[in-house]
């Protein structure tokens, strides 16, 4: 992890892979990891993601560093 990785930033409609950074806390459920969603919504210094879970939509709250745009 470096600072870039805390730095980085989404906009919404940005499509972005969960990939939890090892080591930090408000990880996302395992059952999400390697997921592509899209950015609905910035709340504070996190983000809300909604990805496609079978035929459920599911949202998703988690920083930044734990994403990675696609």
């Amino acid at each position: 992890m470096t600072v870039n990785d805390f730095l980085r930033t989404f906009e919404v409609g940005d499509r972005v892979l969960i990939k939890p950074a090892p080591r930090h806390l408000a990880m996302p459920h395992r059952r999400y990891w390697a997921k592509v969603g899209v950015v609905v919504e910035k709340r504070g210094r996190a983000y809300v993601v909604e990805v496609k879970v079978g035929k459920s939509t599911k949202k998703i709250i988690t920083y930044g560093f734990h994403l990675k745009k696609v």
